[in-house]
């Protein structure tokens, strides 16, 4: 008998770690490793960390591999508690000779696996834990030097030439638990698990919803992404981020998708390069893993050093406005609020709020990703850890600190007809675009007449860029 522990790999398809407890990664496996149990563990700590989009789009994914076993003539066991006593527990429940399960990056994660790992040993269990998320295992991609890279570009030119494992096919029903020897609980409702019903409408998780997404994507948009990504109100965008978090898709199943709807395009031509640009999201996606695998302190430290310590600002009302997408920049509110209400944002407005946040409020990028946590979807520990210390030019391979995105600009520029805008501050919907991208430069009495329910900017941005500047100044010793 095997244990497969679910964890970020909500599905039957594609999974490595699966895989290696059916014995098909290694067909000489096979005939000894016996049928296999599947495992999720609702994992107190990690809940601790979880918002309740998060948690529904979970719980909703997690339906899915259900019912995808119990097509399979078998059932996904369902536990709550430590995971480094409620493995050992199942395993011996079982007589399992074997657990398996996809390796993490996170410093948590890490930690977690290892303490199971030693449970195990000592009930005399084997294990096996198997790259399941990544293309690449974190390490593999490495300088001359021998070091982790911290620059994306020489990373991605690696990344880009090395060979990609192929998708894996699912289990058949002989390679799984029978249904009769689970003792299959319901799976707990949010409120079971000490979470609110999420403010914003979460998305289907299932691997059919997320295939229907990059079927769709690689059909037609992606030779547009070049052009288009960073336009929100295009949304151009595969919108797989969380389907990729929780692993209810394969990252190589994406890959292959990818890699064939570059081949149907005429290469070096617009539409082949489209598609390379988007592969090589991918691989940021890769590089900020591998970045936190090699340094778990960047979740919560700095990963650029400065002489002083930066001395952000402590602003509750401002950093209230910017939750609440009330201040006074269209662009800003406009992203704050496509993430209360759909628990997601546009990938360009998500740098321009992380901007806004620790260039113009000169608040700590830390508030911004704990708020991110909380209300985004997709959130993932590498992906936004890295995300907000590049904006806040702290962290590896990040934006100058010299370099401040203004807000005004960048509406004016990504949403020129302030469509975007409109659609999610609804203030604004009768005023032209030419005084949204210039609300900052109305006087008071022009503002109240176009829009008198929607505020006016809560700092002014120039001023404030001489101050962000001026502030990592004093922290390089200037």
């Amino acid at each position: 008998m095997q244990i497969h522990w679910h964890r970020r790999d909500l599905r039957v398809a594609d999974n490595r770690g699966l895989a290696a407890a059916t014995g098909a990664l290694d067909a000489d496996d096979a005939a000894r490793d016996g049928p296999v149990v599947p495992l999720f563990v609702f994992d107190r700590d990690v809940l601790a960390h979880a918002g309740p989009p998060r948690v529904a789009f979970m719980l909703d994914a997690l339906a899915s591999l259900r019912a995808a076993y119990r097509k399979r003539g078998s059932d996904l066991l369902v536990r709550h508690g430590d995971p480094r006593e409620v493995v050992p527990e199942v395993a011996t429940t079982f007589d399992a000779d074997r657990v398996t399960w996809a390796s993490e990056v996170s410093g948590l994660g890490r930690e977690r696996d290892a303490a199971v790992r030693r449970a195990l040993d000592d009930s005399g269990v084997a294990r096996e834990s198997v790259e399941d998320h990544l293309l690449h295992e974190p390490g593999s991609i490495r300088t001359n030097e021998g070091e982790v890279y911290s620059v994306f570009t020489y990373f991605w030119k690696k990344w880009r030439d090395r060979a990609k494992p192929d998708p894996v096919d699912p289990p058949g029903e002989a390679a799984l638990v029978d249904t009769a020897s689970i003792a299959a609980d319901p799976l707990p409702t949010l409120d079971d698990l000490g979470f609110d019903d999420p403010e914003a409408d979460v998305a289907p998780a299932s691997t059919a919803a997320a295939r229907d997404l990059l079927a769709a994507f690689c059909e037609s948009d992606i030779y547009d992404y070049d052009d288009r990504r960073d336009y929100p109100s295009d949304d151009c965008t595969s919108r797989l981020s969380a389907h990729l978090k929780f692993g209810t898709i394969g990252i190589r199943e994406v890959h292959e998708a990818v890699r064939e709807a570059k081949a149907a395009a005429e290469p070096g031509g617009a539409d082949h390069e489209s598609a390379a640009e988007f592969e090589s999201q991918l691989a940021w996606r890769e590089f900020y893993s591998h970045v936190l695998w090699n340094d778990p302190r960047v979740v919560t430290e700095n990963f650029k050093s400065y002489e002083r310590p930066i001395e952000w600002n402590r602003d509750p009302d401002g950093l209230q406005a910017w939750k609440d997408g009330e201040t006074g920049y269209p662009i800003v509110d406009a992203g704050m609020r496509q993430l209360r209400r759909e628990a997601f944002m546009h990938n360009r407005v998500r740098m321009v709020v992380a901007s806004f946040l620790t260039k113009d409020l000169l608040v700590d990028w830390r508030e911004g990703y704990d708020w991110f946590r909380e209300k985004l979807v997709d959130h993932d520990t590498a992906n936004d850890s890295g995300g907000w210390q590049w904006a806040a030019s702290t962290g590896t391979d990040a934006q100058p600190y010299f370099r401040v995105f203004n807000p005004m600009t960048q509406g004016e520029r990504y949403d020129p007809d302030a469509e975007y805008i409109r659609e999610y501050v609804p203030e604004l919907r009768g005023v032209p675009a030419d005084a949204i991208h210039s609300w900052h430069e109305l006087d008071a009495g022009r503002r109240e007449m176009l829009a008198p329910d929607y505020p006016a900017p809560i700092v002014d941005h120039a001023e404030r860029r001489e101050q962000a500047i001026a502030m990592f100044e004093a922290a390089r010793g200037e």
